[in-house]
């Protein structure tokens, strides 16, 4: 990881709106050019997009969101599928009043960002993937044993478990930034975290991997997805493998493929300056 990242950034302020009754923390920052919705993965939370936001917004309109259940925003009884979250994307975008966006969504961020586009594909501008889930069955292991109760009950928040979790996000995750890990150790530690957590497991994979159900209309709808497409993909994801990136380069007729070496899961954390520069770019152009 990159020795930027040990530069202390102050997080924006917490907003909050209600999303068909739900309770919804996001970020916001960014007064010209086209708006941005950054969507985190699985259980992450917007304290995810720290370093690229201030960044983005110096161009561009700028919207990070605690997702559906995720981070501080409620978690409600529900499925917790793609399309359950999209259904939320889509309610979110109402309550700010948001007619289209580019969607960057990272992990099942992007899983989410593919299921919303099909859903509404006249809401979104541009889209930017980054090491997406959706594209395939294989999932690291650590992701298919969330669908197990015994498994999920035995996390505990503790904060030598931060490092330990995430380690394996990152190609090198013992350079993870100290201040970074503090912002997330409370959202990690949040009460009902353990249903979500299962709900959102059990209604995306199995312990073979992603659910057919889920990865399968994806992949048969990708040619119709004419959306410019910026792909970017660490090199050493141990979470979803490099080689979804090239079925997604190939399925997605307008898109273009960036990999990052010496990367893993979560190339905007490991590589926060060169990610910005290939976004603002990519909206560029």
């Amino acid at each position: 990881m990159v020795r930027q990242l040990q530069k202390s950034v102050t997080p924006p302020p917490d907003l909050y709106m209600s999303v068909n009754g739900i309770n919804t923390r996001y970020w916001q920052m960014g007064e010209r050019g086209s708006t941005i919705i950054l969507l985190h993965g699985g259980n992450g939370s917007i304290e995810f997009w720290l370093y690229n936001i201030a960044n983005l917004a110096k161009h561009h309109c700028v919207y990070a969101i605690d997702m559906v259940g995720s981070g501080k925003s409620d978690c409600p009884d529900g499925s917790y599928s793609l399309g359950y979250q999209a259904e939320f994307l889509h309610g979110a975008m109402a309550a700010l009043a948001i007619d289209t966006a580019t969607l960057i969504g990272n992990s099942m961020g992007g899983g989410i960002a593919i299921e919303f586009t099909r859903l509404y594909p006249d809401r979104v501008a541009k889209l930017v993937l980054v090491d997406s889930m959706g594209f395939g069955r294989e999932i690291s292991l650590g992701i298919r044993l969330i669908t197990l109760p015994t498994i999920v009950s035995l996390l505990r928040p503790g904060r030598w478990m931060i490092p330990a979790m995430l380690r394996s996000n990152f190609y090198n995750g013992q350079q993870l930034p100290p201040e970074w890990m503090e912002l997330r150790y409370p959202i990690f530690a949040l009460p009902d975290r353990h249903r979500v957590i299962l709900k959102m497991g059990q209604s995306n994979f199995n312990l073979a991997g992603v659910l057919p159900q889920v990865y399968q209309p994806i992949l048969d709808s990708l040619a119709n997805i004419t959306q410019r497409t910026l792909i970017i993909w660490g090199a050493q994801d141990r979470i979803i493998p490099v080689k979804h990136a090239y079925i997604a380069a190939a399925s997605l007729p307008n898109s273009q493929l960036q990999i990052f070496p010496n990367c893993g899961h979560h190339p905007y954390l490991e590589y926060p300056a060169k990610f910005d520069r290939l976004v603002l770019e990519f909206l560029a152009s």
